[in-house]
């Protein structure tokens, strides 16, 4: 079940509603997930931003076609269909920029493994790969050359000292809305504690208890 099927159990109008506004809605969701949680969450493997980007580059071309008509009918058309697609590129823009700060901060991290590998899109793990090799080679001809071999990697897990591999605080806070009915377990400094809770509630925990209910669609980020 994903959260399509969950939404479409609590609103049963959610059928009727016009796939553009389903994606604006995907998409506004997805955004306020990744900018509020601490990880890199899995990107949208539905087609959704592919069909985003279609909508985008539509909406360009409409625009150019209206451009230079003098018709305040279709000047006033022209404003909001700007104001619309302005809407689009800044929620585009910003969700990957969210992305791209959590790749940028613990690259190793996310290349170490093919669970983890497995969250980037395609172009986000080329650009993950590149910006590594980019910065090993720059670490390689400023000091890293001068070391012994062995202590020229930078994923070095072995040592006495713990890993080289910043990881991201899985501990941070998050809120987290329900969207079924769940049992909510969650980790405190001095006791942990559960409680029922139930669809529409919005509670705060650590994201590594949150994570299982976002994982299996019972509750979401905001």
């Amino acid at each position: 079940m994903d959260i399509d099927d969950i939404l479409r159990e609590v609103d049963p109008t959610f059928d009727s509603v016009p796939d553009e506004t389903r994606d604006l809605q995907s998409l506004t969701r997805a955004w306020v997930a990744e900018r509020s949680s601490p990880e890199l969450l899995r990107w949208p493997a539905d087609g959704l931003f592919e069909r985003v980007n279609d909508r985008i580059k539509r909406q360009i071309e409409r625009i150019e076609d209206m451009t230079g008509d003098m018709d305040p009918k279709t000047n006033f058309a022209l404003i909001v269909i700007q104001t619309e697609l302005e809407r689009y590129k800044y929620l585009v823009r910003s969700y990957l920029r969210a992305r791209i700060a959590k790749i940028d901060r613990h690259t190793l991290h996310y290349l170490s493994s093919a669970e983890l590998r497995s969250r980037l899109s395609g172009t986000e793990l080329a650009y993950a790969t590149r910006h590594q090799a980019l910065l090993h080679n720059h670490y390689l001809s400023s000091f890293l050359s001068a070391f012994p071999a062995a202590l020229q990697n930078l994923n070095d897990t072995t040592g006495g000292s713990g890993s080289m591999v910043e990881a991201p605080d899985l501990d941070a806070a998050v809120f987290v809305r329900l969207l079924a009915d769940a049992a909510v377990e969650g980790r405190g400094t001095d006791a942990d504690g559960a409680m029922d809770c139930r669809v529409g509630d919005v509670v705060i925990l650590r994201w590594s208890d949150a994570k299982r209910l976002v994982d299996r669609g019972s509750a979401e980020v905001v």
